[in-house]
């Protein structure tokens, strides 16, 4: 008797666990699924609005679905990077959610240069992105003190972030004057998002190219064209 209570016990535990299972491979393609679709909308949206005019009302309803489809696309890399482990998947969700938002956030901070002050929201994003910053140079150190380069790209994402940090500090205790301030950054920081999400699809999808060249050149190509927009502003 003791025996088949344990049978049965053992059967109804193993066939939790299947189901469990089957139910977080199912979660996990979906949600792979979404992260797709997600950052091709991203991706086609983004190389659209960066050719076409600015300013007009088909550009502010297209950014607001990119902005969208970017921050989308960033939670489903929190959530797929954590299922199955991805440091640098996980550091262009949070740069990707981080950017965007902080980017799209800029049209309302146009007076920000009047003394303007951020919401809430804008507080805690920035925050959020110190902590990431500090955590991507601490294990950025650690890593090469283990002989391994990959430290290289978590110093390098934690110093641009730490930088974006400032920047955001600056204009909210009143240290920005320029006018245009909003408007450089909501165009850096949306291309920068874009780049993000651009280089993510490279380095997952190269199958030919150095890496080096995959995880420099759309960045390069980016800032020439952040620099240029700029220097026309000023």
């Amino acid at each position: 008797m003791g025996y088949k209570k344990l049978k049965v016990e053992y059967d109804v535990n193993t066939f939790t666990q299947l189901f469990n299972l089957k139910l977080l491979t199912m979660l996990f393609k979906i949600i792979l699924i979404l992260h797709i679709v997600f950052g091709a909308t991203g991706l086609i949206l983004g190389s659209f609005i960066l050719v076409r005019k600015k300013g007009d009302v088909l550009h502010k309803n297209l950014g607001k679905i990119f902005t969208l489809a970017m921050i989308l696309t960033g939670l489903c890399a929190f959530y797929l990077s954590y299922e199955h482990p991805n440091l640098f998947l996980f550091i262009v969700g949070v740069f990707t959610i981080y950017l965007s938002f902080s980017g799209y956030r800029m049209i309302d901070l146009k007076k920000v240069h009047l003394g303007q002050k951020p919401k809430f929201v804008d507080t805690i994003a920035t925050i959020s992105m110190l902590l990431a910053s500090l955590a991507f140079l601490y294990f950025g150190i650690r890593l090469l003190l283990h002989s391994q380069l990959f430290g290289l790209v978590l110093l390098l994402f934690g110093t641009i972030s730490l930088r974006l940090c400032y920047t955001d500090y600056k204009a909210y205790s009143g240290k920005v004057t320029d006018k245009m301030y909003w408007l450089k950054n909501h165009i850096g920081r949306m291309t920068g998002a874009y780049v993000a999400a651009l280089t993510a699809f490279l380095v997952v999808n190269n199958t030919f190219l150095p890496d080096v060249l995959v995880w420099s050149l759309p960045g390069l190509i980016a800032g020439i064209f952040i620099s240029r927009t700029i220097k026309k502003l000023n």
